[in-house]
């Protein structure tokens, strides 16, 4: 099948490779010429060092080179996705599959990145979100990895199971795309509130404590949403929380320990040098919490450090000095 894949980041280029690796005829695309020129010469991802690119690989910066194909990957970072749908539309056909692997909510909307998609190429083609936990150094690796392909129509994310499943890359189906949207976008938000933690030198209790209050908020507000709270116990809720918060290849809570240790946002996410998601999501989980009526603390919390300049120390009292609750009253688990 011909595929394009709408992103050269680290992501983007991992999932290449696979699609590759499956005897797919690939092509990544760049909004960045010069991007594309040294990939072309080099056959190597600036943003994955020592993993080479096929020779086979082709590389444009010309969106023409959607034309004809089955399979679109939409890899952008989440701030670019709907400027590169409306640019891609007209390119294009009714019948090709769409793919999201973007994990992030539109500031100003709240809209989940399919729908984004949607919107923008006027609902012609079926989209699939496809998330969980998977560094993409690891999945550039061949190192054994599982995600989810998420669409209410079914042949359209086994489509996608087949297009990437293989013996390194296991891919399972479900039909809550609502649900694993938001578990991929609202565990950045926990994973940097971790590496918080962990740059204020609080410990392994502390980080289980963010990690599993963190997740019974992603769950009320992804059911309150329309997602089902099972979906939150799945690869891309629990599975991607626990990688995203524990990995020193995650940018979100790379970014974190800096503001832990010091750093205000803006200096972190520099430092890091690459897109943190978190920081984008907490301004949207904030918004999206409020609107719904849904009690998210420590995504409250988040968004007063990233955003209002609240200190860290403060963040830490404020939380564990909260009224009693009961664990399980808060969230319906099935």
């Amino acid at each position: 099948m011909k595929v394009a894949v709408l992103g050269c980041g680290a992501w983007g280029t991992a999932l290449a490779l696979v699609l590759h690796q499956n005897g797919h005829d690939v092509t990544m695309w760049s909004y960045r010429a010069d991007e594309v020129e040294v990939l072309c010469k080099t056959h190597e991802s600036l943003r994955l060092k020592g993993i080479h690119l096929p020779e086979t690989m082709l590389f444009s910066a010309e969106l023409d080179c959607v034309d004809g194909c089955g399979l679109v990957v939409f890899a952008t970072p989440s701030f670019a996705v709907r400027q590169t749908a409306k640019a891609v539309a007209p390119y294009l056909k009714p019948g090709t599959t769409v793919v999201s692997v973007t994990k992030g909510i539109e500031a100003n909307t709240g809209c989940r990145m399919t729908e984004i998609i949607r919107q923008e190429i006027n609902d012609s083609c079926k989209v699939v979100s496809l998330s969980g936990p998977s560094h993409a150094e690891e999945v550039a690796r061949r190192i054994p990895t599982g995600v989810v392909a998420a669409c209410e129509d079914a042949a359209a994310a086994q489509l996608v199971q087949d297009a990437f499943m293989n013996s390194v890359f296991r891919v399972y189906t479900n039909p809550d795309i609502v649900g694993v949207e938001l578990g991929a976008a609202l565990k950045n938000v926990i994973a940097l509130c971790c590496g918080v933690s962990d740059g204020m030198g609080l410990g392994d209790n502390s980080k289980a404590l963010m990690m599993t209050r963190g997740m019974a908020e992603m769950a009320r507000l992804g059911v309150a949403l329309g997602g089902k709270s099972e979906t939150f116990a799945g690869l891309s809720g629990m599975g991607d929380l626990i990688v995203t918060c524990t990995s020193m290849h995650s940018r979100n809570r790379r970014a974190g320990i800096l503001i832990g240790q010091g750093k205000s946002a803006q200096e972190a996410m520099k430092e890091v040098g690459a897109v943190v998601e978190g920081y984008y999501a907490a301004h949207s989980a904030y918004i999206l919490a409020e609107k719904m009526g849904v009690d998210m603390p420590v995504c409250r919390c988040a968004y007063e450090v990233l955003y209002e300049g609240k200190q860290v120390q403060a963040v830490v009292s404020e939380l564990m000095s909260r009224s009693k609750k009961d664990e399980t009253a808060e969230t319906n688990w099935k």
